[in-house]
């Protein structure tokens, strides 16, 4: 990935723990964002919650082996879990090389739609990580 675009997708919303959120009506797609996987290398390990567990807005929800460290994931958005990336079990490297696409992480039914208020768009969270 080059482009800001890329890297930052504007249709996503962002957590400020490097997590995103693509909203569908009253469900949302969350993932970690490119720049978490940047930080993180080569991911070898993802164990996702079951579906049916209940998220909360800024808890952590799952974590992530790489190479160097375990990494906590943070959900943007509370709600429940109705799907699972089950392509990750064999294939985590997918967070590594399409974390806005098929490195995604879980699905939820969106409890609070107002929670995205709190979240940042694609410019404010550029901004987060350049200011370091």
């Amino acid at each position: 990935m080059s482009t800001t675009q890329e890297r930052y997708p504007a249709d996503l919303l962002y957590h400020p723990e490097h997590d995103w959120a693509r909203l569908e009506g009253e469900e949302a797609t969350l993932g970690i964002t490119w720049y978490a996987q940047d930080t993180l290398g080569e991911v070898v390990f993802y164990e996702p919650p079951k579906v049916g567990t209940k998220v909360r807005q800024n808890e952590i929800y799952a974590e992530i082996e790489s190479v160097k460290a375990v990494a906590e994931v943070f959900a943007p958005l509370s709600g429940e879990i109705i799907a699972v990336n089950e392509e990750l079990k064999d294939a985590p490297e997918l967070i590594n090389a399409d974390p806005y696409g098929r490195g995604w992480l879980v699905r939820i039914k969106v409890a609070d739609p107002s929670e995205r208020a709190a979240l940042l768009d694609a410019g404010r969270y550029q901004a987060l990580i350049e200011e370091g």
